[in-house]
């Protein structure tokens, strides 16, 4: 088995965190601080010669064993959401969520059951899907109490405060990239639903990256396994409506809806997820809107990414009762992760009497 100072950096990590300073300081300390983590936990590195460690957008994840049993060394790029997930997944106990056995704050490294990253909801049929993640949701939607974790998680109306400001200066500032109704439907969204009133009765802990990708299966379960051989992993957790956590199963897997009337499959498929977890539809297709608006505008901010502004604005405007005229057709749009290098020129068309908006570069979103 190989050892700590011979574990390879993939490379796509290595691309992403050597554009800047911070990243390339962060790689530079990997190998010291995994070696760190190894000895404090007493860790063996259960990886195979030649195989590369797994990584997602903002960290490393080594297979390694604790005392004998199987574990998970992640260790993450020290940003807003790697900084309070241990929190979150204390709260969780393994409860829906990917078991928490250890963490170091200062490092942003966390030990964890390890899960079987070759099976996730992704490729699950979609009706199990509903019903796993619908169970999931359940047992992570916790009421807010005395312990201290709850203090470090931001709020979802606050956010909505902040979208207000925020929205429609960036739209401005982009050259308007999409008609203004459909902005003026994300900031209704965050005027009603982010209401400070709305702040305290329906307040729970919330997943806010709770998509099929981030839902794994715990080893061995079985080919019906229903939600309890299933955990969320990498959560990206705030405080507030859990209807705010629908939007990321909207924008990911679209070319499984159906091709007769994707619309309808995509409203459809908001109201069974919601149901299956005991959420309100309306509440989720309104932050649905919000999310992916402010999707748009980030994905308009950027070069390279006219795939994934289509997908956006298809899903926000289809939401909002309007599909915007001249985007490509739903089955064809990409994933997210896909669309990146594009140089496609995506030309929204605005409603009877409005103009049409061309947008920056090929069209994608966070998944």
């Amino acid at each position: 088995m190989s050892q700590p100072r011979d574990i390879p950096i993939p490379p796509d990590l290595a691309r992403r965190y050597a554009g800047n300073s911070a990243g390339r300081a962060w790689l530079a300390s990997l190998p010291e601080m995994i070696r760190g983590r190894m000895d404090q936990w007493q860790l063996e590195l259960d990886l195979s010669p030649g195989a590369l460690p797994w990584s997602g957008h903002g960290g490393i994840v080594l297979p390694v064993r604790s005392a004998g049993t199987a574990a998970a060394l992640k260790v993450a790029f020290p940003h807003d959401e790697a900084l309070v997930e241990r929190h979150a997944l204390a709260l969780w106990n393994g409860h829906g969520a990917v078991r928490l056995l250890a963490s170091d704050a200062g490092t942003c490294a966390m030990l964890l059951e390890r899960l079987d990253a070759g099976r996730s909801l992704q490729t699950e049929a979609m009706d199990r899907a509903v019903e796993v993640w619908g169970g999931l949701m359940r047992d992570l939607r916790l009421v807010p109490d005395g312990r201290p974790q709850w203090r470090e998680f931001a709020h979802v109306a606050a956010r909505a405060e902040q979208w207000s400001d925020d929205l429609p200066a960036d739209w401005e500032q982009l050259g308007r990239p999409f008609p203004r109704w459909l902005l003026e439907a994300a900031l209704e969204v965050c005027q009603t639903r982010g209401a400070v009133g709305r702040r305290s009765g329906s307040d729970v802990l919330a997943n806010t990256d709770f998509h099929f990708l981030n839902i794994l299966a715990r080893p061995g379960a079985p080919e019906q396994a229903g939600p309890g051989s299933f955990a969320a992993i990498d959560p990206q957790p705030m405080v507030g409506e859990a209807e705010f956590a629908v939007a990321p199963l909207l924008w990911n897997r679209i070319r499984d809806l159906p091709a007769a009337d994707p619309a309808a499959g995509l409203l459809e498929r908001c109201r069974d997820f919601s149901l299956a977890a005991g959420l309100d539809p309306e509440a989720a297709r309104q932050w649905s809107i919000a999310r992916e608006v402010d999707n748009a505008l980030h994905y308009a901010s950027k070069a390279g990414h006219g795939g994934d502004l289509a997908r956006s604005l298809w899903v926000s405007s289809t939401l909002a009762g309007r599909t915007l005229d001249g985007l490509p057709a739903p089955h064809s749009l990409p994933e997210p992760g896909q669309a990146a290098g594009s140089a496609e020129t995506v030309t929204v068309t605005a409603p009877i009497g409005g103009p049409a908006v061309t947008g920056p570069g090929p069209l994608q979103e966070p998944v």
